[in-house]
């Protein structure tokens, strides 16, 4: 049996209130670690499934059409289909990367409220400013793919915000209790796999739109 002294007997664990958060790190790893675990299995078993899509070493005499970067640039690329090269490869990204960077620094939740707690009406008038204008702007350039995630999240949003304080079910009180780097980090993640996806399997000679099962 293993004694302990005075002064250990004596610490206790701070006191919490009922529902109040406790920054941890250990649990965080865990999950990480399991998810590396299976995104490992998932991509081994797809390897012995399907063989790499290389294509033909390159011919300098011969360019590809379409000429289509890496998967992962593709996003980018299908940007550049609409907006000037600076606009898209580099004022949008930055922009981007730099909102995901401040948002969660900006006025951080103490108090554990959702964000439509207070000044539910202005918020909302915000937010439908904000997805008119980028709605207009994507539509007036052409990028109708761009658009999908911009009308779906005001949607989703707006739905959050009249579910807020109404006894509704598990779900709905997950979603509206959301904060705003919450809507900011899903847009993101949704333009950068719809415009992946149209770039990587949509597009065709001179860039038009085909469908991957034509050979067109």
């Amino acid at each position: 049996m293993m004694n302990n002294s005075p002064s250990e007997r004596g610490k206790q664990l701070p006191a919490r209130a009922p529902g109040e958060k406790s920054i941890s790190y250990r649990e965080l790893l865990f999950r990480e670690m399991i998810a590396i675990e299976i995104l490992a299995v998932v991509l081994v078993c797809l390897a012995l499934v399907w063989n790499a899509p290389l294509e033909q070493l390159a011919d300098p005499l011969h360019t590809a059409n379409p000429a289509k970067a890496p998967w992962y640039f593709t996003g980018l690329q299908e940007l550049l289909h609409y907006f000037p090269p600076f606009v898209a490869g580099v004022i949008l990204p930055t922009l981007i990367v730099l909102a995901l960077i401040v948002v969660p620094f900006f006025n951080v939740n103490i108090k554990d409220q959702t964000l439509w707690d207070r000044n539910k009406s202005q918020r909302l008038m915000s937010l439908a400013i904000i997805a008119v204008a980028l709605t207009v702007l994507l539509l007036h350039a052409g990028a109708w793919d761009a658009t999908i995630p911009v009308l779906t999240i005001s949607a989703l949003m707006a739905l959050a915000a009249s579910w807020a304080g109404r006894p509704v079910g598990r779900f709905q009180n997950w979603l509206s209790g959301k904060p705003l780097s919450f809507w900011i980090m899903t847009w993101f993640l949704m333009e950068a796999v719809i415009l992946t996806t149209v770039g990587a399997l949509f597009r065709g000679p001179g860039w038009v739109w085909v469908w991957p099962w034509r050979n067109s």
